[in-house]
């Protein structure tokens, strides 16, 4: 009995040491972005934004390459980690590309585009799309804000790996400058470590004639948290969109909110009891009057990865989750022609794009 219990002591001592150099090594190497970071503009574009001409803005979570119609996920009720092999990663991009050529944005945000992950085979997501396309905004300028850079995330089993993912943006229009500016973290030491730092991609657009800029602002709210960090991080941006707005500037925050905006009606789209994660409500009415809200109702911009779409039984909404939480906020100075999100299935990713037609007026 005594040397069982010394083997049970040494392997309990052994498994302690573990989890401690792993916990001690991601506390050193934590990615601890400053609150407001200039971010690098690469590219060349030499248009300018006019008051007399539409621009289309086109925003899409790519789901990092990974997360097309035959992925589930872990986090969503599903059981997947690693969803997709390499030769899958490259399909899903190929046809994001195929779609943004289709659209041609002037214009596009993206969310969840990895640079150099486990999940997607450290292929530079940024990178191919702007080396195998001719759209307008993919030939322009671009740059990229980290909100999810661990250089290895030990959780599930098997585990995440290595992550460096974020949000781009790419213009077919000159930008005079690009911030990133740090949301509130809602998790705490140690998930904190392992975790995204979440952030607000504020790039800056000149305006002939004008001294007057488009500010555009790209973002990929919590999704994951008890409500907190939502909150802080909605709040955050009420009062960057309220500044920009009230010394004149136009101002359009577009991405995935995690959210669904409160003057929109989901009913098509109601809870489906094998889904467990549900979309909290921004008030519109918290932002004051001075801007207008869009989300498509008739093609919803997200699913859920409780289970692969391309093997569900069923695909109609009382049976399968859908969402609408991708869109964007408008300050009232800027004329909405047409808001729209394309239906593309859920093929290359588990986000709809969304785009919308607009004129400065």
């Amino acid at each position: 009995m005594k040397n069982f219990l010394k083997v049970v002591g040494v392997i309990v001592l052994i498994g302690v040491l573990i989890v401690g150099t792993v916990i001690g090594y991601l506390t050193i190497d934590e990615y601890n972005p400053q609150e407001v970071e200039a971010i690098a503009i690469e590219g060349n574009a030499q248009k300018s934004a006019s008051l007399d001409s539409s621009i289309r803005i086109m925003s899409w979570n790519v789901g990092y390459g990974a997360l097309g119609d035959n992925a589930d996920f872990f986090m969503d009720g599903g059981k997947m980690v690693k969803s997709a092999t390499k030769d899958r990663v490259y399909s899903n991009l190929t046809g994001i590309i195929k779609e943004i050529e289709s659209v041609n944005p002037d214009i596009l945000f993206t969310q969840e585009m990895d640079r150099n992950s486990t999940r997607s085979y450290f292929i530079d997501e940024s990178e191919y799309l702007i080396n195998n396309s001719s759209a307008a905004a993919l030939s322009g300028q671009s740059a990229f804000a980290y909100n999810f850079r661990v250089s290895f995330v030990p959780l599930p089993v098997p585990p995440i790996g290595r992550v460096e993912a974020g949000v781009g943006l790419f213009s077919g229009y000159r930008l005079d400058s690009v911030v990133r500016r740090k949301l509130p973290c809602p998790f705490t030491w140690p998930l904190r470590t392992m975790n995204l730092k979440r952030c607000l991609e504020v790039a800056r657009v000149p305006i002939s004639n004008s001294d007057k800029e488009l500010v555009l602002v790209n973002l990929h709210l919590e999704a994951y948290d008890d409500g907190e960090g939502k909150t802080a991080q909605t709040n955050m941006l009420k009062d960057i969109l309220v500044e920009e707005y009230e010394k004149g500037n136009y101002v359009i925050a577009g991405g995935d909110f995690n959210q669904i905006f409160s003057g929109v009606d989901s009913s098509m789209y109601p809870p489906v009891g094998s889904a467990s994660w549900q979309p909290a409500v921004i008030e519109e009415s918290l932002f004051g009057d001075g801007f207008n809200f869009y989300m498509d109702t008739k093609v919803p911009s997200c699913r859920s990865l409780d289970r692969p779409l391309d093997t569900a039984v069923s695909k109609d909404p009382a049976d399968f989750q859908y969402y609408i939480i991708d869109g964007f906020i408008v300050s009232k100075n800027i004329d909405v022609e047409n808001v729209y999100t394309d239906d593309l299935g859920f093929v290359s990713s588990d986000h709809n794009p969304v785009i919308m037609d607009i004129r400065l007026e």
